[in-house]
């Protein structure tokens, strides 16, 4: 029963959280406040299901370990939308699902948000297999699941200083950014996002604790998130909208998703 009141705590949180998410988002205008407070109020849940203590046993050191994980991912995440979000210009993700909502944008994004809350706390469920995991500390699993989590984090902010430093350029004004990872796939950003969300089942997978296979809700619910829903075309209609052509032709060189090298343009 305590499993249960806690994981409802963690729900009930994530739900309070994004409804202050559009509460602030309806107030400011500026929609990149839901995705800044999306990314904290997650971390937040997945630390809270990594260190919840199970038959009172102190913290074990793969609950640390998955919590730290989570947290700097959180940490990472939130802090580099806060700064966009700052600069004061609405998510155009947003800007064009009001627009098709119309006059029942508000009350639409209200629920979408929520729809987010149980995302977030799938997340956590998966966070927390993980960390409960009763093995003994320090497997391969471990170890394979800490290089996947720190390579994805590493890949995630290369990606970011490199498209930053495209755009800081005047000369790249109006043009798509095919340069460093962004020339091998059109969205490394998302990419190394699912791949950090693969640390948990390979940490949470074994043969002796079933309850681990949880954990590979949290690529797959990612995969699906980014690839199909609110990443990757939501994306490309906007770049679309804004680059035509010069976009048209980096989606026929470049996947959009898996990393490969560019193919080569045709000629015309």
């Amino acid at each position: 029963m305590t499993l249960i009141l806690s994981l409802a705590a963690v729900a009930l949180s994530l739900s309070l959280a994004m409804a202050g998410a559009w509460w602030v988002a309806e107030r400011s205008g500026n929609h990149g406040w839901v995705d800044t407070i999306w990314s904290y109020a997650s971390g937040a849940a997945g630390v809270a299901a990594a260190l919840l203590p199970l038959g009172g046993e102190p913290w074990l050191p793969r609950q640390l370990l998955v919590a730290g994980m989570v947290g700097l991912w959180s940490a990472r995440l939130g802090t580099h939308i806060l700064q966009r979000t700052m600069r004061g210009h609405d998510d155009p993700r947003y800007a064009d699902l009001r627009r098709q909502w119309g006059a029942a944008a508000s009350r639409r994004l209200f629920h979408f948000l929520q729809v987010q809350a149980l995302a977030g706390f799938v997340l956590a469920v998966a966070v927390g297999a993980a960390a409960h995991n009763p093995a003994p500390f320090w497997r391969l699993g471990d170890g394979l699941g800490v290089a996947l989590f720190l390579g994805a984090l590493l890949g995630a902010g290369l990606a970011d200083r490199q498209l930053a430093r495209f755009r800081a350029d005047p000369a790249n004004r109006g043009r798509v950014c095919d340069a460093g990872l962004w020339g091998v796939t059109r969205h490394p950003n998302y990419f190394f996002e699912w791949l950090g969300w693969t640390a948990y089942p390979a940490i949470a997978l074994s043969l002796a604790y079933l309850p681990g296979a949880a954990a590979l809700l949290a690529p797959a619910l990612m995969y699906v998130l980014l690839v199909y829903a609110s990443g990757i075309p939501p994306n490309e209609a906007h770049m679309l909208r804004s680059r035509g052509d010069a976009f048209r032709a980096y989606q026929r060189r470049v996947n959009a998703f898996w990393p490969s090298p560019a193919r080569r343009a045709p000629r015309p």
